[in-house]
């Protein structure tokens, strides 16, 4: 018996206490959130009901148009919600080193390939990661722009003289000019040109594996939903 009750109770919570926990937690430093769960439920909800109205006045389409606009609002909700929270989450930790392997471990889609773990860091702990995609081979830059840029010089040369006749691009990440925001970083690598297959992805991903690194002083991605909270902005 005690050790049934030991096993309810380090149980993972089911998905409804997951998602109240997680908008619980996301309102707390989104005052929007609320607002804008309700107006997307909402929406579906009353197009259902004026589509019945205009197109039909029966009592089956008065039944299956209400219900298929309330479960198109709660998977709207669903994915509204989904999203604010891992942009909360990620600006919660948004400049820390890091932050990026954050990204790269957790947000990436299956489209990309990358190690949570940067190729390069200096003393600052100004990092450089390797990823790869459809969108060619990409440098993403954690920290301070002018105290990386020898980092970065060496990556680039090195990548480039590695995967000759492949795009590769550098991305600067942190809140200032011409750089990405960090919760925004995987929006930017999906919405990238494709200008490899996905046979191409594989085998250039297996080229840059096999690359040297820098083994010194290199963290790995921290998980943004276990950072303890800091207060609302």
């Amino acid at each position: 018996m005690a050790k049934d009750k030991a096993q309810k109770a380090n149980k993972e919570p089911g998905r409804i206490k997951q998602m109240i926990r997680v908008y619980q937690q996301t309102r707390r430093h989104d005052r929007n959130l609320t607002l804008a769960l309700l107006a997307v439920f909402i929406a579906p909800i009353a197009l259902a009901l004026l589509a019945a109205w205009l197109l039909n006045n029966s009592v089956f389409g008065w039944i299956v148009w209400p219900i298929t606009g309330i479960l198109v609002g709660l998977l709207l909700a669903m994915i509204v919600l989904g999203r604010r929270a891992e942009s909360t989450a990620y600006r919660q930790i948004e400049g820390q080193p890091g932050a990026v392997g954050a990204v790269i471990n957790g947000a990436l889609r299956r489209s990309w390939r990358g190690s949570e773990t940067p190729v390069a860091m200096n003393r600052s702990r100004d990092a450089v990661y390797r990823v790869v995609g459809r969108g060619g081979a990409v440098l993403i830059v954690e920290g301070e722009p002018q105290r990386a840029k020898q980092l970065v010089t060496r990556e680039e040369t090195q990548l480039r003289r590695t995967l000759s006749g492949v795009a590769v691009t550098t991305l600067y990440v942190g809140t200032g000019e011409d750089q990405v925001p960090l919760h925004k970083l995987s929006r930017t690598l999906v919405k990238m040109k494709p200008v490899l297959s996905r046979r191409e992805v594989d085998a250039v991903y297996k080229r840059v594996s096999s690359m040297r690194t820098d083994p010194i002083g290199i963290p790995k991605g921290m998980d943004p939903f276990k950072v303890r909270a800091g207060r609302p902005r």
